[in-house]
């Protein structure tokens, strides 16, 4: 299955239920992402421009992006973005289809 890597930043109204409220957040996410057919490695709270990380693993693109709609559609984020992965055996074979296409290409001359 692919992996992805989730990053988002909690709303206000999140981060003081969080405060007011301490809680297990990856607990909470692990049953979003088997509703999908997923499966949640890891969630990391962390410093920076987002709040939080989360390396998962999903069927397919349309079943990380289900996950990612009804996260944003609960209103506990003001941003953040999901980016596909790939494994170092996934980028190598995809080098290897670049050195074949790279024969076909004429880059722009002067």
């Amino acid at each position: 299955m692919p992996h992805y890597l989730f990053q988002a930043r909690y709303s206000p109204a999140a981060i003081k239920a969080m405060v007011d409220n301490p809680q297990d957040r990856e607990a909470a996410a692990r049953p979003l992402v088997e509703a999908v057919g997923g499966k949640l490695h890891n969630l990391f709270f962390c410093f920076g421009a987002e709040d939080v990380i989360a390396l998962i693993e999903a069927p397919d693109d349309k079943a990380m992006a289900a996950a990612s709609f009804a996260v944003g559609a609960s209103g506990a984020f003001s941003g953040g973005a999901t980016t596909k992965l790939m494994t170092a055996a996934e980028a190598k074979e995809a080098m290897g289809a670049a050195k074949k296409a790279a024969a076909s290409f004429k880059p722009p001359t002067g």
